[in-house]
């Protein structure tokens, strides 16, 4: 693995090579993108793609990747810019695309900005919350998130986070009408650091949740899309966020293996199924539905 850095005015931005540039099957460079995980994300999928050069990168103010514009928040069309930035690095053609969570809605801001770099394009599990039925209660409910983070810290955050992304079915008074999540009850700490900066619970990311799809550039665009959801997902908010996505650009979600984190092999706690998902993803590119 060769690792660059890429100084753009905004940003440094640095990411992973795995395999030569250009590849030596013929196809084209497999990128795999993240919001708010940064590449370490990756390396149990991309170790599952031997045979492929795989591109992982972390999104500036993220991981390794520094800032220079002055800015806290996360936009997807800053991002979209940030990986067409890289793309055109590679200097390998257009690229194949993975993209997870907030990673797949900066997917979608790059097909629609950039039209030319993507070839194939599977959006797992983007959290487009305004696009579900019951948008303005997911809005409310993503607020609860950011409110119990700014009073008590991130165990109270995650937990907040935790009850939410869990939850089946929409967003009812029931859900509202529950306690405040306990930290201890998921295996988070209550103590509180004092820091309020996290990309997940604070506010710095709504714009990526918050984000319309620009559904006429889309779908003018070269690039096949692909929507994807976990099969455990199904009634989550993240599963129904890529049914609407899905819905929004005139086709029907593509079900892989596992949960949100169904690439995951356990290195964060949340352990998927990845021999299952990379042969799942591998089929996707291919061709199969």
């Amino acid at each position: 693995m060769e690792t660059h850095t890429l100084e753009t005015a905004g940003a440094d931005l640095v990411y992973d090579v795995r395999g030569p540039l250009p590849s030596g099957d013929g196809r084209p460079p497999l990128f795999m993108i993240g919001q708010p995980m940064d590449a370490t994300g990756f390396r149990a999928l991309a170790s599952r793609f031997p045979e492929r050069t795989v591109v992982t990168y972390d999104p500036r103010g993220l991981g390794r990747s520094t800032r220079k514009d002055g800015r806290v928040d996360h936009t997807p069309q800053t991002q979209a810019d940030d990986v067409h930035a890289v793309v055109e690095a590679l200097g390998a053609g257009p690229v194949e695309m993975f993209a997870s969570s907030g990673g797949a809605v900066t997917a979608l801001a790059v097909v629609a900005r950039h039209p030319a770099d993507v070839t194939t394009l599977v959006a797992h599990e983007p959290p487009l919350v305004t696009l579900t039925p019951d948008g303005p209660a997911a809005v409310r409910a993503r607020a609860g998130v950011r409110d119990a983070y700014e009073k008590r810290g991130w165990g109270a955050g995650m937990a907040a986070f935790v009850a939410m992304t869990s939850w089946e079915g929409e967003f009812t008074d029931a859900y509202f009408a529950q306690p405040e999540a306990d930290p201890a009850a998921f295996g988070m700490p209550s103590e509180d650091d004092g820091s309020r900066d996290d990309p997940l619970l604070s506010d710095r990311s709504w714009a990526i949740s918050d984000y319309r799809p620009d559904v006429g550039a889309i779908t003018a665009a070269p690039t096949r899309v692909v929507i994807a959801v976990g099969e455990e997902s199904e009634n989550t908010l993240t599963g129904r966020t890529s049914v609407a996505a899905a819905e929004l650009l005139g086709q029907r979600v593509t079900v892989f293996p596992s949960h949100h984190g169904g690439f995951l092999d356990g290195e964060f706690g949340y352990a998927g199924k990845p021999d299952e998902f990379a042969q799942r993803l591998r089929e996707v590119l291919d061709g199969a539905s």
